[in-house]
């Protein structure tokens, strides 16, 4: 039921092959194809326990369907190290976050609407993923070649491109857990049970999540432009699992068991087989996902604990001007906010800058 093999993502400059482990959960027939990656940011680690604790579940119990888990997605990252601190979220060539270089062009989109505006979905389906393949492949066909980044995220894109479901497994820096939720698919991600919510309009920016559902949302939204209505095949998110550099295989256990029970939902096990402890989930829009940045550099002191409403002027920072010592002057100056908010994630120094994103808030937020 279970295999592994490795899928190379590029090549060193040794000569050597960047690999991944691909591990391929055979299931029984009649479920959906389901693909599950972690780890694409060097420092992002505890997305790698949940896959372990994840294949405990399949284990467990056969589920239907199959599934392809990829840990440790990026080798470049992982091993990108200065110090005591891995970095490995940008591609030390480009500057590139390693998760803004997927591919997708809408470009053609209308014609392809018009070409099937009667053909059955089964038809839909896979001639559009049929015209997903061949984007990719002009993508890695440019005669100028691709950046490193570019070649690993088109290689890891095609593997997950036959997927109904794609799940990408992050972290933040200092971080609360937290999911990305296409809107479309609002009415199923409180089964993930994710306190911090934040719900994604259909464009595409680059990342993963959005390279699978992006397309498929778009595609039906010019189905309806039409008079045709189609469901949105495929559903992306990103889940946002605690802070970088952590490593924390009990709350892996519990992510791991919401993952099963959203899978329940799309039929890969029966309902009820994965038991969680609820937890409250707040949401908002990512319009209302607000970056606070700092006035001014200094060392902070992160006052607003994570993922605990916020009122407005109650401080949530203090940064310290140690420069000012034995000086007549303030030696802080507290930062707060304008509205009602919870805190995310903060940023993982105490060392900042002026224009340092200090934090990032949910606002205007509601029930999931």
């Amino acid at each position: 039921m279970i295999s592994q093999t490795l899928l190379e993502v590029g090549q060193q400059p040794n000569g050597e092959p960047a690999q991944v482990p691909v591990i391929t959960v055979e299931g029984a027939p009649g479920g959906p194809n389901v693909y599950l990656q972690a780890n694409l940011h060097g420092a992002e680690i505890q997305g790698n326990a949940v896959l372990a604790a994840f294949l405990e579940l399949c284990r467990a119990q056969r589920p239907k369907g199959t599934f392809t888990l990829v840990p440790m997605a990026n080798p470049i990252g992982i091993n990108q190290k200065s110090g005591e601190f891995t970095l490995g979220r940008f591609d030390p060539i480009s500057g590139e976050n390693w998760n803004r270089q997927y591919h997708f062009s809408n470009a053609d989109l209308d014609a392809f609407c018009q070409a099937h505006l009667n053909s059955d979905e089964t038809t839909i389906a896979a001639a559009f993923r049929e015209r997903l393949r061949a984007q990719i492949a002009q993508r890695q066909a440019s005669p100028w070649g691709l950046k490193t980044g570019q070649t690993m995220a088109l290689r890891l894109q095609q593997l997950a491109l036959e997927a109904d479901i794609v799940l990408d497994l992050h972290t933040g820096p200092i971080s609360d857990r937290h999911l990305y939720v296409p809107e479309y698919a609002r009415a199923r991600a409180h089964h993930f049970n994710i306190p911090l919510n934040i719900l994604m309009p259909s464009d595409f920016g680059g990342a993963l999540d959005e390279a699978h559902f992006s397309p498929w949302w778009q595609l039906s939204q010019r189905f309806a432009e039409l008079g045709r209505t189609l469901e949105v095949l495929v559903d992306a998110f990103t889940l946002e699992l605690g802070p970088q550099e952590h490593l924390d295989p009990a709350q892996a256990g519990r992510d791991a068991l919401g993952i099963g029970r959203y899978l329940e939902v799309m039929g890969c096990w029966p309902e009820g087989t994965h038991q969680v402890e609820e937890e409250i989930q707040h949401a908002c829009q990512l319009a209302d996902y607000k970056a606070l940045y700092s006035p001014c550099g200094g060392q902070i002191e992160y006052l607003a604990p994570l993922g605990q409403p916020v009122k407005a002027g109650v401080p949530v920072a203090r940064i310290w001007h140690y420069e000012r010592l034995g000086q007549d002057k303030p030696m802080f100056t507290e930062v707060s906010l304008p509205c009602d908010a919870i805190p995310v994630l903060h940023f993982a120094s105490a060392n900042v800058q002026e224009g340092t994103e200090l934090y990032k808030f949910l606002t205007h937020t509601f029930a999931l």
